[in-house]
């Protein structure tokens, strides 16, 4: 363990000497993470490689400005760059879209557990924009909807609702999902 701290810890001081190695590494080691970080909040393949590389030159140009603190910290910096880049994306685009919707969807919630993860992932993927991104910065980056609304420029309440909107699509789409293996 204390060898991994040691080496991220190198990375980090050879990637604030601008070192290419250094960022080739940096690169390789989490590319795949962050691809699927940017898939969270975009959709389509060619933008999701534009935001990553917009992170990834946003780190180049605020990494002297980053401070260690241990293990996992290198990550988490990386992970909220790429996470505000997506956001800035979405924001610079047109915004974001948040439809209305029947009231009659599903009030009960179904058992999550029963779905695997990348079928619900994929679930969550396809909510509308508005909704997705709520919901992801909500339950996976672990945000409250006064820094939700302050990140997307909105209210607070309107958050709120967008997440309570993306739940009960989701548990449809979960009720769904388990009535096609409880009816076959």
């Amino acid at each position: 363990m204390r060898e991994r701290v040691h080496a991220e810890e190198g990375l980090v001081n050879r990637l604030v000497l601008k070192d290419h190695k250094a960022w080739k590494e940096l690169y390789d080691s989490y590319s795949a993470y962050l691809t699927s970080v940017c898939r969270r909040y975009v959709r389509c393949q060619d933008t999701v490689r534009d935001v990553l590389q917009e992170a990834f030159v946003q780190m180049f140009k605020s990494i002297s400005a980053f401070e260690y603190r241990g293990s996992g910290s290198l990550k988490a910096w990386i992970h909220r760059i790429t996470v505000n880049e997506c956001l800035r994306h979405l924001r610079a685009r047109r915004g974001l879209y948040f439809p209305e919707l029947p009231e009659e969807l599903a009030e009960e919630e179904p058992e999550v557990s029963a779905v695997p993860e990348e079928v619900l992932l994929e679930m969550i993927s396809s909510l509308p924009e508005g909704y997705r991104v709520v919901f992801n910065l909500y339950v996976l980056e672990g945000r409250s909807h006064g820094e939700i609304a302050a990140l997307l420029h909105i209210s607070e309440g309107t958050s709120a609702s967008q997440f309570h909107r993306a739940k009960k699509i989701l548990a449809q789409k979960i009720i769904r999902y388990q009535n096609t293996f409880t009816h076959e």
